[in-house]
């Protein structure tokens, strides 16, 4: 059982780039419900301020900041036993409340920022949780349950949910006290909440029953409703009408999460009037270290930027200029403008949720697809790291071949295959 091309230029400042993520019932574990603050795990998990090497420019990692767990019931049914009904009894229950796994607003938890998340979460609380989507609604409401005493018993279900929030963390260069520089890990942007759940425990109580407090069985007893009138009264042998108490306590289902992007990501404005851009005068290529192919733009609307040799034939499909550019805590935001093809690079917005989803071009607009941010090595070294600002996800590519996509990753890739030289042409 169970826009066109660049209208303005702002100067060799961004050259610096090119410089530089019970007793009838179940024993159970008492745990009350009360936030705590997320302890390191025993993880090789990073935390922030923890050194990173270029390799990691590309990638990101999440990290639990709190933490909640609550005994909750998910499954109920008053039932009444008589002298004479004693013995095994099996009931159908009630939905009580429903408990469904989710990241931000993923509801697939497909994607390796997602399940990792949801690992962390387990070695943070020190729970077996559930690591991939499910919901309390798909679990069958029978209960089979051993009664040896007459009386008023709740039969239940019950899990320990446990809620938090979690951060983003991205490998940047972060200048230290004595004027050096150093890679971290460092808060980037990206951060939510997320809901997971324990098994279900299944029971039978009464309210003389001796119980745990704060466990899941006192959550079951508590809807009992022992003090009320009605709970007093006798019954037939057989299920009880709800009491007051169990009808106030029993919440509205919670709604699915939707899918898509995380939640902390913003929204999407979508296609919209072509943008007027105020790009540098620099034009960069986004190259793979030490090797020659680098980012090419498409020729036609519905290819994706793909790994190129640089020729004289690329007629500038392999430049890119930064657009819009802002900064802050030391990540780059921008636009990146195509030189040979007139659009920006985005996502497609019926991509965004998809992991490995291919970078294209679109005419640019105001549209945070389209916006990425770039986290630097230490001056010097021209090694970056680029994030989609909506997706949250890192540009990578699945092999170094002549024609592979660049794709994106939600935790990029750990091979070092997600870090890029932005140089000047």
């Amino acid at each position: 059982m169970r826009s066109t091309g660049p209208v303005s230029r702002i100067g060799r400042s961004l050259m610096a780039v090119t410089a530089t993520a019970a007793a009838s019932a179940v024993t159970v574990v008492s745990l009350a419900a009360s936030p705590v603050a997320a302890a390191p795990a025993a993880t090789t998990a990073p935390r922030p301020g923890d050194s990173c090497t270029a390799a990691d420019l590309g990638t990101r990692h999440p990290y639990i900041k709190t933490t909640e767990v609550s005994p909750t019931i998910t499954h109920f049914k008053g039932w009444y036993v008589t002298e004479g009904t004693t013995g095994q009894q099996t009931v159908s229950t009630d939905t009580t409340t429903v408990i469904a796994v989710s990241v931000g607003l993923n509801d697939t938890i497909e994607t390796g920022f997602a399940v990792e998340a949801l690992s962390e979460v387990k070695a943070t609380v020190g729970l077996d949780v559930k690591l991939s989507y499910t919901s309390t609604s798909v679990e069958s409401n029978s209960v089979t349950w051993n009664l040896t005493q007459p009386g008023y018993y709740g039969f239940y279900k019950g899990t320990k949910k446990v809620t938090g929030t979690y951060g983003s963390l991205n490998c940047n260069r972060a200048q230290q006290d004595d004027g050096s520089w150093a890679l971290e890990w460092t808060e980037g942007p990206g951060s939510g909440s997320f809901t997971t759940f324990t098994t279900l425990e299944e029971g039978a109580v009464r309210c003389q029953d001796s119980v745990p407090a704060d466990s899941i069985m006192a959550k079951a007893q508590a809807l009992l409703d022992c003090g009320s009138a009605a709970a007093k009264a006798d019954h037939p042998a057989g299920a009880v009408a709800p009491t007051a108490r169990q009808e106030q306590d029993r919440p509205a289902p919670s709604p699915a999460p939707t899918s898509g992007p995380s939640a902390e990501q913003p929204g999407a404005t979508g296609a919209g009037a072509r943008a007027a851009l105020d790009c540098s005068a620099e034009a960069y290529k986004i190259a793979v270290p030490g090797k020659p192919l680098s980012w090419g733009a498409p020729l036609l609307a519905d290819d994706g930027v793909r790994l190129r040799p640089s020729t004289i034939f690329s007629a500038h499909l392999d430049h890119w200029r930064l657009c819009d550019v802002t900064e802050s805590n030391g990540v780059i935001e921008a636009s990146l403008w195509n030189w040979g093809n007139g659009g920006c690079a985005t996502l497609a917005e019926a991509n965004a949720a998809t992991d490995r989803a291919v970078l294209m071009t679109a005419p640019c607009a105001e549209d945070d697809l389209q916006r990425f941010y770039i986290y630097r090595d230490v001056p010097g070294s021209s090694k970056i790291g680029v994030q989609n600002k909506y997706t949250g996800s890192m540009m990578g590519y699945d092999r170094y071949a002549d024609g592979e996509f660049i794709r994106q990753y939600s935790t990029g890739r750990q091979d070092g295959t997600g870090t890029f030289n932005l140089t000047g042409v």
